[in-house]
């Protein structure tokens, strides 16, 4: 008489090496609780990455130091909204515009209370002008 063992018994390191990778990838949603989004009332403005808008020689390289490329869903915030929570890294909710974008630029020290939105076309960026406008930021919850 001959006894098949099953793989998972032939190999037990096996099985537990899959139930930790499983347990691992696991997320309890504790993740998505733990995030807030506030809001804020800023003056939007819009760049591309031509030469003449951004640092000559380093086109699309941001003060963070980030490589911006077109289609990139991201902006540059003025330096006092760092200080309220908008540092690298940040995700965005533009009023006006789907998605999310990313904090990945800061602005000149002169600018208060404002952001930059990247636009691959300088046309759609022009059309979006100058605006005042609500953004929601997210931000850790401290608990």
């Amino acid at each position: 008489m001959t006894v098949r063992l099953s793989p998972s018994l032939r190999r037990p390191w096996l099985a537990g090496v899959v139930l930790a990778i499983g347990v691992m990838g696991c997320t309890s949603g504790e993740a998505d609780s733990a995030v807030t989004w506030e809001t804020l009332e800023v003056t939007a403005t819009s760049f591309t990455l031509a030469e003449e808008e951004t640092k000559r020689g380093n086109i699309g390289l941001t003060a963070f130091g980030d490589q911006l490329e077109p289609g990139d869903k991201a902006i540059a915030v003025s330096r006092d909204l760092i200080r309220l929570g908008l540092t690298h890294g940040t995700k965005v909710r533009v009023e006006g515009l789907p998605g999310t974008y990313t904090v990945q630029d800061k602005m000149h020290r002169r600018w208060r209370n404002k952001i930059d939105i990247l636009f691959t076309k300088r046309k759609r960026a022009l059309e979006w002008g100058r605006k005042k406008i609500e953004i929601q930021y997210q931000v850790a919850d401290a608990g």
